[in-house]
């Protein structure tokens, strides 16, 4: 049974929500104010936390990015009514793991939930395969832990998921509907930004000069790959 935060201020959706997420047998803890949801969400009792942009004292973005900012590696789902580009972006720019939009199918969401949880399972089982050693850039896939040129950097699970998978097949060039099917385990059309945006995210973290990055490429007009000539 997985434990989940749900922090949506919007009673009848907070109760949706939770109500859906419990018929899946998970263990949900409901909230509907910001800063109470945010104190709750940093003592990482959860296994994933549920989050809305537009919350009372504060806001969904601010939630997400303190806690990245104290370390907090636990997977969040936001949920937003706003439809813009921009918006997306800019909530998965903050750290989220994924988005939804309002109004959003319940059936879509709980594929959503089910996808993250399953991910989180198999990074709690034990790794065979070794840390591996890519130019300045080391990945041990059992800690979890990634280093640049001797240091520590520190990224959530699914930055870290998507970096290993890159890594580990050098010059191949991935879609983003690829990458989105094998990291975040399912396909939609329009979702794209979310890989979009943890390759930002990524590359803001491990490149010297993020706009000219030497280690995770853009192939114009196909997708990503790992450069294999480092």
């Amino acid at each position: 049974m997985a434990t989940l935060l749900v922090i949506e201020d919007d009673a009848d959706i907070n109760a949706l929500v939770s109500m859906q997420l419990e018929a899946n047998n998970h263990q949900v803890r409901r909230c509907r104010d910001g800063r109470q949801g945010y104190q709750l969400a940093k003592t990482g009792q959860f296994d994933l936390i549920v989050l809305d942009l537009m919350l009372p004292s504060m806001d969904g973005l601010s939630i997400c990015q303190s806690l990245r900012q104290e370390g907090c590696i636990t997977p969040i789902l936001m949920l937003t009514a706003r439809t813009s580009e921009i918006d997306r972006v800019v909530g998965l720019e903050s750290g989220a793991d994924d988005y939804m939009t309002k109004p959003f199918s319940v059936r879509e969401l709980q594929a959503r939930v089910k996808s993250h949880l399953r991910r989180s399972q198999l990074l709690a089982q034990p790794v065979d395969t070794q840390s591996v050693q890519l130019g300045p850039l080391r990945l041990d896939p059992e800690k979890r832990s990634t280093q640049l040129n001797g240091d520590h950097i520190d990224l959530t699970s699914t930055e870290f998921d998507l970096l290993w998978y890159l890594a580990q097949r050098p010059g191949r060039v991935f879609k983003r509907e690829q990458l989105l099917e094998a990291v975040w385990g399912y396909q939609h059309n329009g979702y794209q930004h979310t890989v979009n945006s943890h390759i930002n995210r990524l590359r803001a973290k491990l490149e010297r000069d993020p706009a000219n990055p030497k280690l995770v490429l853009t192939v114009w007009g196909v997708g990503y790959k790992f450069n294999d000539k480092i």
